[in-house]
């Protein structure tokens, strides 16, 4: 288990610990958990984790576990979240199914008051008939969004109209149609919610007593009421809530939050939503915002972990309401690989790796050189590529580079342009702002850039011959780029090594169709699977299922993952 690690006094091992200067790895998974993509946690410390292959994991405080096992008997679930004291998991099947368990007390799992405590995942029985796509918690409610319909069902506490519904009461016992024209829903350890609607508008209701609404005032909001934001809501990119909070993160890194001084740091309850004062330096560019009842926690792309509110049972001095936590020298470095941050209670921050095969799989092309075709102070590179993501070409690049910077300068950036680290934040951004790339980690994705390069004639170095089964006697010839292919599929690697170095094409004897062979050109490519109206996710399923391993694509790659690349075009 390498794609997880924790910090803090609770390291998911059920076990009391007072590490909170180094990562700790995870290990309490079985051998064959690859990753793990998600994490919860409710009130009491129960922690939920959802591996790649879609199996749930629970470790339970007061319990000592060699090994979790995966609860049994369910299908393969792809999100889950949590409330107060209760879990909700959403199955990843054509028509998925909602499954839920924990305390029941306030009817938030929809069960009817027929059981107190749920010990495992039980089905949801009345949500069967829908098609929910997102499932979502707060406090002692639950959401369900029919992503079809755009109907948002709820159950749960109402008091403070925490479901959005005007009528007083203490529970809402069945699951009910909330709202119409939803988009989305956010939730968390709150007692508030926010939705987007489809005319493209923010809308919060639920407690509002510190302002966490954003709304202007502090009076409890029964229906949903539209947010003014100083920003688009377009170019939100999270929204976290936590006990009388809200923070806000946008596409370029800004975060701006409304609620209780105890983590806003502007002297007083903020009701309006406004920048994050200590975050204000335009430089600074925030990666992940979350938050656990009474912490909330960011994480900086140059590696740095600031915590408010209560993080190993210590409260912040009221002076300077949000601290760098102090860590051991080898943190940043940890850190480097690591894109998304989850809370737990006020113990404990887990990691989490990129689940990206397709950086994986370059992070080795760039170890080992395959197919390179230059030099940068000799370290092998591969021209296309550089080119295509600094912009410029690569003999300017090139002479820049080894005539100011140093060799881990260069290698810093090499590490951005393969994997999209960055080790050493502020020195790489110097070097890109001189050729003019402004916010890299948003602006210059790699999926984005490696599409320019599919299919690319100018660009490509090799021919790839394949039969085209609609004209019988026709064979169609596929551009691509040597050094990508090698990467990505252990069959072209070692094609590509053992044939002669003048051999500019060379024939496909998969006997699949050419259309999924350009599937598969552009899954290694781009780590994604275009579906239009001829192509759906049946299809991908009966191609797929034996190519992986024909073609040796990184063996952890798992059918669900693919799936999950599903994209409509």
């Amino acid at each position: 288990m390498s794609n997880i690690k924790s910090l803090g006094n609770l390291n998911g091992e059920t076990k009391q610990t007072n590490k909170f200067e180094t990562l700790d790895p995870i290990k309490i998974f079985p051998q064959e958990v690859t990753k793990i993509v998600d994490v919860f946690t409710d009130g009491d410390n129960n922690i939920v984790f959802l591996s790649s292959e879609g199996k749930l994991y629970q470790s339970t405080p007061g319990k000592s576990h060699e090994k979790l096992k995966a609860f049994e008997n369910l299908p393969p679930m792809k999100s889950i979240t949590s409330g107060y004291d209760h879990f909700l998991a959403l199955s990843n099947e054509e028509k998925p199914k909602v499954y839920g368990w924990g305390k029941n007390a306030q009817n938030q799992l929809g069960f009817h008051n027929t059981y107190n405590i749920v010990k495992k995942p039980t089905l949801i029985e009345p949500l069967k008939q829908q098609n929910i796509g997102q499932i979502c918690c707060i406090g002692y409610c639950s959401f369900f969004l029919n992503k079809t319909t755009n109907i948002l069902f709820g159950c749960g506490q109402n008091t403070y109209g925490m479901l959005g519904k005007p009528e007083i009461t203490e529970n809402l016992v069945d699951i009910q149609k909330l709202h119409e024209n939803v988009a989305n829903v956010f939730g968390g350890q709150s007692d508030h919610t926010f939705i987007t609607k489809t005319d493209g508008k923010l809308y919060g209701f639920g407690v509002n007593r510190d302002g966490e609404l954003g709304l202007g005032h502090k009076n409890d909001v029964f229906t949903p009421t539209q947010i003014k934001l100083e920003f688009p809501v377009e170019d939100i990119s999270k929204i976290r809530l936590v006990y009388r909070i809200t923070s806000i993160l946008t596409n370029h890194g800004k975060l701006y939050v409304a609620g209780k001084n105890l983590r806003t740091g502007f002297g007083s309850n903020l009701t309006e939503f406004k920048q994050y004062p200590q975050f204000k330096n335009n430089y600074t560019i925030i990666q992940d915002i979350n938050c656990g009842y009474e912490l909330f926690v960011i994480l900086t792309q140059d590696n740095e972990i600031w915590v408010n509110g209560i993080f190993d049972g210590i409260h912040p001095d009221y002076t300077s309401v949000i601290r760098k936590i102090q860590t051991g020298t080898n943190l940043t470095n940890d850190l480097s690989t690591y894109n998304q941050m989850k809370c737990c209670n006020q113990n404990l921050i887990y990691f989490l790796k990129s689940n990206s095969y397709l950086i994986q799989d370059l992070e080795k092309l760039l170890k080992n050189g395959y197919f390179s075709d230059c030099n940068i102070q000799d370290i092998p590179v591969h021209k296309i590529l550089i080119e295509t993501r600094i912009g410029k070409s690569f003999d300017l690049i090139k002479k820049y580079l080894e005539s100011n910077c140093k060799l881990n300068e260069i290698q810093d950036l090499l590490k951005w342009i393969y994997c999209v680290q960055m080790i050493n934040f502020k020195r790489t951004n110097e070097i890109l702002n001189h050729f003019g790339i402004q916010n890299a980690q948003k602006t210059k994705l790699l999926t984005n850039d490696l599409k320019q390069l599919l299919f690319d004639e100018q660009t490509s170095d090799f021919k790839l011959v394949v039969k085209n089964e609609e004209e019988e006697e026709e064979e169609e010839e596929l551009y691509i780029h040597k050094f990508i292919l090698a990467a990505r599929s252990g069959l072209f690697l070692n094609m590509f090594q053992n044939i002669e170095e003048n051999l500019q094409k060379v024939k496909d004897y998969s006997g699949k169709s050419l259309e999924t062979i350009e599937l598969l050109i552009s899954f290694l490519y781009t780590d994604e699977l275009p579906i239009t109206a001829d192509i759906d996710q049946e299809f991908i399923k009966e191609e797929f299922e034996d190519i992986v391993e024909y073609y040796q694509l990184n063996p952890t790659i798992s059918m669900m993952y693919i799936f999950e690349k599903c994209s409509k075009i």
